[in-house]
């Protein structure tokens, strides 16, 4: 029987980007991948467009909130296996140290809640950030995780953090 991986994406505010990868990566992971978001100033709710997009595309959004990372260094928390920072700002930042060691990639996404502008062009900006998200988490759990040492693992989680959205087969 194969492991389950849990998978926490960071970000700063956790109410667009590491919110839309946690529901992607639940979606796609089918119970190989478990995913979970948080921020390191949490905006205490998950961007409305966050959720309409998630519910457009029928992505699981049951349990989304906006938390602390806090939540998982603290004892009880769920063992992590990987960390992908989503946003610049929380990849600059000293993040707490995660019990076991996991693997860790930044996969910079631009802020599609700092879009100013029309309805139009804020939901562009959420859909640019769910399609890029999409293909990365797409090739991440087409890995052989448990067949990769850590650093052929880290190579290629690294690799994938920089994928676009017009590149979904890595090319």
């Amino acid at each position: 029987m194969e492991s389950t991986y849990n998978v926490l994406f960071l970000c700063t505010g956790n109410s667009a980007r590491s919110v839309l990868a946690e529901s992607l990566l639940n979606h796609w992971g089918k119970g190989r991948f478990r995913g979970y978001s948080a921020g390191s100033f949490p905006k205490g709710r998950v961007h409305p467009i966050t959720l309409a997009l998630l519910a457009q595309a029928k992505l699981p959004t049951d349990g989304l909130r906006s938390k602390s990372w806090d939540e998982f260094a603290a004892p009880g928390a769920p063992a992590l296996d990987f960390v992908f920072t989503v946003c610049d700002d929380a990849a600059g930042e000293v993040c707490p140290v995660w019990p076991g060691h996991p693997v860790t990639a930044h996969w910079g996404v631009p802020d599609p809640a700092a879009v100013d502008g029309t309805d139009l062009q804020k939901w562009q900006a959420f859909r640019s950030a769910l399609r890029t998200l999409e293909n990365r988490i797409k090739v991440f759990v087409s890995l052989p995780v448990a067949t990769l040492d850590r650093m052929a693992l880290k190579a290629r989680v690294d690799a994938i953090g920089r994928l676009t959205e017009q590149t979904p087969d890595g090319g």
